[in-house]
């Protein structure tokens, strides 16, 4: 699973909505951890501490696999899984959301609670757009002057992403597909005989 495409949304977006007097704002972002997806949380129910109720929800890949979501005061079931169901249902992962409610007076019953919440989280993916994704990781490569231009001219071949630090050596640091690392690490080091230095 680790180096699968996955889907999650292309950046931050929030969507307001009223019903019957209470306002509903849809906040989601993505995220790569699980410590990042809580540090989202915190900062929107920090931004809207004034609101009645702020119910997180997120999805994140990690090693287990995380899905999380809370009814935040709100009756159980009526708020975070209509939340988390969204994002299941759109096969989100590495995702994070808050439903801000602010309360109108009329109290909507669970089941226009599940509606509300719901429409939040889609109201608010559909503002950001949905993007496939693949993993990534950094790959670090320190090459003397001699080998700088062979391994800068086999990056550029593998199309990835880099930049160059000229220092006493070389040091590139390549942002890679996880699925096409190990590829890489072999071409550095075929095309430098062995006197690549990669982490």
């Amino acid at each position: 699973m680790a180096d699968d495409a996955y889907r999650t949304v292309d950046g931050r977006a929030t969507a307001a909505f009223e019903v019957r007097g209470s306002e509903f704002l849809g906040h989601v972002a993505p995220v790569e951890r699980v410590d990042a997806a809580e540090a989202f949380v915190d900062e929107v129910r920090a931004e809207y501490d004034d609101a009645t109720h702020n119910v997180p929800a997120y999805r994140v890949r990690a090693d287990p696999f995380r899905e999380y979501s809370s009814d935040d005061g709100e009756p159980s079931g009526s708020a975070g899984k209509p939340a988390l169901n969204v994002l299941q249902g759109e096969d989100l992962e590495n995702v994070a959301v808050v439903v801000t409610r602010y309360y109108g007076g009329t109290n909507l019953g669970v089941g226009g609670l599940v509606s509300a919440y719901g429409r939040a989280v889609k109201d608010a993916v559909e503002a950001a757009g949905v993007v496939e994704r693949r993993p990534h990781e950094t790959v670090v490569i320190t090459v003397d002057y001699d080998d700088s231009g062979t391994v800068r001219s086999t990056l550029e071949s593998a199309g990835v992403a880099f930049d160059a630090a000229y220092e006493a050596d070389v040091r590139f640091e390549a942002t890679v597909p996880v699925a096409d690392a190990a590829d890489l690490r072999d071409r550095i080091r075929s095309a430098t005989s062995g006197r690549a230095r990669i982490e």
